[in-house]
């Protein structure tokens, strides 16, 4: 089936005439002529009865043309709703983001992109695991860390620190660390994204620290990590973005902050496209606005 020869067919019946039909779709009047004959061989009919003066469907052609005419305005109407589209973005949007920044900082970005496109509704999954965005049917996904699959496009958002902490009532029943040496001392609490993982190294310049070995306590759970901490168990290596707001409060106390553990990218990657969908393009562009400056290194005052 070639739907070419279906439109030129309506065109002609609309028309009365192989010239006018020529002249709305911009062929020659022969390709129309063709076209029509391609269509009743291919149909094994007569659509189309043909005089000197004029043309004049068949009763088989007058109930094709009647599926036929609405076939063309559907094809008609889906292609104006692509260009209204193009001019006001609409329609969903599936995204996945690390569980611990989804609850603190991107259900306020996404309300912001949400106030100013009402036409656009989000659906944010928060997951740790790698989603298969393909496979799985999302838009984008928000990732923090290297990248390993070469099949999507990738824009750097910002980069997040790691900073030392612990909670005052550790640092008065244990003492706070002048040197680094003085961990030694302390209790560490470890984040173990992998079986390998053993410990963190901290920098200072070219100085180097192996943090956390051995851990007093370790979970492949950020979160854990963090509750650890805040229950006074130890210190910890945390994402900046993760401490922030404790360490503005004064509920965490960071340490040795001249000592830094190494930052970490963060992305938004989606499959690759040849042309995006505006309310994708858009939600990007979102994204690295917010993240530019992150909020969780902005003071208090400047939320």
């Amino acid at each position: 089936m070639d739907l070419n020869d279906i439109v030129v067919f309506t065109k002609v019946v609309e028309t009365r005439s192989f010239t006018g039909a020529a002249e709305q779709l911009g062929l020659p009047k022969s390709t129309v002529s063709r076209k029509l004959a391609q269509l009743e061989e291919r149909l094994g009919v007569r659509l189309v009865q043909r005089t000197t003066r004029k043309l004049a469907l068949t009763e088989v052609g007058e109930a094709y043309y009647a599926r036929c005419a609405r076939i063309v305005a559907d094809i008609a109407m889906a292609e104006q709703l692509v260009t209204d589209m193009q001019a006001t973005p609409r329609g969903r949007l599936r995204v996945t983001a690390p569980i611990d920044l989804s609850t603190r900082y991107l259900g306020s970005i996404v309300s912001e992109f949400l106030a100013t496109h009402a036409d656009i509704f989000v659906e944010l999954e928060a997951s740790d695991r790698l989603v298969d965005l393909i496979e799985e049917g999302f838009d984008l996904a928000v990732r923090i860390g290297p990248l390993t699959e070469s099949t999507l496009i990738a824009r750097r958002l910002c980069t997040i620190g790691a900073v030392l902490c612990a909670t005052p009532e550790y640092l008065a029943r244990r003492g706070t660390p002048v040197t680094v040496e003085d961990l030694d001392e302390h209790d560490r609490m470890l984040f173990t994204p992998s079986p390998r993982t053993q410990s963190w190294p901290l920098h200072n310049g070219e100085a180097v620290y192996e943090f956390g070995r051995p851990a007093r306590f370790a979970s492949n759970n950020v979160g854990a990590v963090h509750s650890a901490t805040f229950a006074g168990a130890g210190i910890s290596l945390l994402a900046e973005f993760m401490v922030a707001c404790d360490i503005a409060s004064g509920k965490l106390v960071r340490i040795l902050p001249e000592w830094k553990g190494r930052d970490i990218e963060v992305f938004a990657v989606y499959p690759a496209r040849q042309n995006l969908p505006p309310r994708l393009s858009l939600f990007i562009e979102h994204l690295q606005r917010a993240l530019e400056t992150p909020p969780w290194t902005k003071r208090p005052t400047d939320l």
